[in-house]
């Protein structure tokens, strides 16, 4: 048996059998692989392009609906907290009634909820129509990973996600750029609007070429791991999303740091004891899961933190231009564009530590270079933004090749919807991080002072990212397209 169809001991012959049968035998679809890649890529590209198309629209949106800022976060914070929340629920919905079924409902649900988002008149509706677009990205998110492992062979499962990757990198490049014209010359409404014929074509398509599938696990659902799950998640979120602006010793803060980590432990020790759980914690039990699921989460703490703080280097340090420094921001999508389908391609052929610990190495190193460039230092500075995207770009696809072969048939759905929790709260938990060390550091908030707490807290994200490499090491090497 090869390393990369292990399951942990613990799962038992059943487990590993089908392991093995999950990653060597292709899923037929009713089209194809490709059409699939078509669907499932196009699905992810319009999630990540809606994601990050918003933010810049946000105070358009403040001017028309009378909202403060404090109000306008949670058009943000709620699709956030509820696409954390859900997403392991449906992974786990998914394994149990199939994954197509509800694949294409989340396709149904997102393009109708964008629909409300336009119409909303108010910003209280808007919110509304925002938790329900996050449910239906949840359903995408989750069952992505999951749709195209089961569509290609494990020869071609790493140039599949890496393919994947590179749209969904390219709707998060596209989308500020594609937002500004939209709300400049048809009004924000028109963010959401766009959605929807392509929703529309893509979930025509979807039903077309996606044949009918048949339910991975036929055990009972678990509600109270479901609920247990949702609480803790959005709590923990809530947490450490706010806790920076509301202040980490605020009651509300503590209260939900409090209600997180005591529902996560709950959550814990029941889930351990039951037969058929929401959240298969014998998954950990395998070192290639749980190293690389955490590696993932390190890796979006740094994207995070980098994202969250050369602005403050660029604009309030070096004072440029709040176009000037958006154009270099896009080094990193644009750095992660050009390698991430050849990783990914790359670790069918040599497996994937190699790729993915070379990318934590090329992040940690680019943050370092961050660090120390001066104000005069420009060049360097897109230089090391580039090398950021470049290591994000090589781990994404190998990682998540790693994750997805190193589960099991019937809990493909769980991987791939615990790959995406990982990337919720990787995002949060790095502007968090970054945001306590950079205010801690901040001193008077003059120029030199931002550039000093800009360096300390991009540190200790260098830090972070030879943390990932190092769990990219501990796991076992596996054979090329395990």
């Amino acid at each position: 048996m090869r390393p990369g169809a292990r399951v942990g001991s613990t799962i038992g012959r059943a487990g590993r059998h089908k392991a093995v049968h999950a990653v060597s035998t292709p899923q037929k679809t009713g089209r194809g692989k490709w059409w699939t890649l078509g669907v499932v890529g196009s699905g992810t590209f319009m999630s990540a392009l809606d994601a990050s198309v918003v933010n810049i629209a946000l105070p358009v949106i403040g001017r028309d609906t009378g909202a403060g800022v404090s109000t306008l976060e949670w058009v943000i914070l709620a699709y956030l907290i509820t696409v954390t929340a859900s997403v392991l629920v449906f992974g786990r919905l998914a394994d149990i009634h199939g994954r197509r079924r509800i694949y294409m409902a989340g396709q149904l649900v997102f393009t109708l909820a964008s629909l409300g988002c336009g119409l909303a008149g108010s910003i209280g509706w808007l919110i509304v129509a925002r938790v329900i677009q996050a449910i239906g990205a949840a359903m995408i998110f989750a069952l992505s990973p999951a749709i195209l492992v089961a569509a290609f062979p494990r020869s071609e499962r790493g140039r599949a996600l890496g393919l994947q990757a590179t749209l969904t990198y390219l709707g998060m490049a596209l989308g500020p750029g594609l937002g500004g014209l939209l709300t400049q010359h048809f009004g924000w409404p028109f963010i959401f609007y766009i959605n929807v014929p392509v929703g529309i074509v893509m979930w025509a398509v979807a039903y077309w070429s996606l044949s009918a599938d048949q339910a991975e696990d036929e055990q009972p659902f678990d509600p109270a791991g479901a609920a247990g799950m949702a609480i803790s998640l959005s709590a923990l979120l809530f947490a450490l999303s706010k806790g920076g602006e509301m202040g980490w010793r605020h009651p509300v803060i503590v209260a939900s740091m409090v209600v997180g980590i005591l529902a996560l432990a709950g959550l814990l020790i029941i889930e351990s004891r039951l037969q058929h759980p929401a959240l298969d914690l014998r998954l950990f039990a395998n070192r290639r899961f749980s190293a690389s699921i955490v590696a993932a989460w390190l890796c979006y703490i740094c994207s995070a933190s980098v994202s969250f703080l050369i602005p403050f280097l660029l604009i309030s340090s070096m004072g440029l231009e709040a176009s000037k420094a958006g154009l270099m921001m896009m080094a990193v999508p644009m750095g992660m564009l050009s390698v991430t389908a050849l990783s990914g391609h790359l670790s069918d052929k040599i497996g994937v530590t190699l790729p993915a610990t070379t990318g934590m190495l090329l992040m940690s190193a680019g943050i370092s270079l961050l660090a120390c460039c001066g104000v005069e230092q420009r060049r360097w500075l897109l230089a090391g933004l580039a090398v950021v995207g470049w290591g994000a770009g090589l781990f994404t696809a190998p990682n998540n090749s790693a994750i997805m072969g190193a589960a099991p048939r019937n809990r493909q759905g769980v991987a791939g919807a615990m790959l995406a929790a990982a990337r919720t709260l990787g995002f949060s938990s790095g502007v968090a991080l970054a945001g306590l060390i950079y205010t801690h550091h901040l001193g008077a908030g003059g120029a030199g002072e931002i550039m000093h707490a800009v360096r300390a807290a991009l540190r200790v994200t260098a830090v972070a990212a030879l943390l990932g490499a190092g769990c990219s090491l501990l796991r076992k090497h596996g054979q090329p397209g395990e």
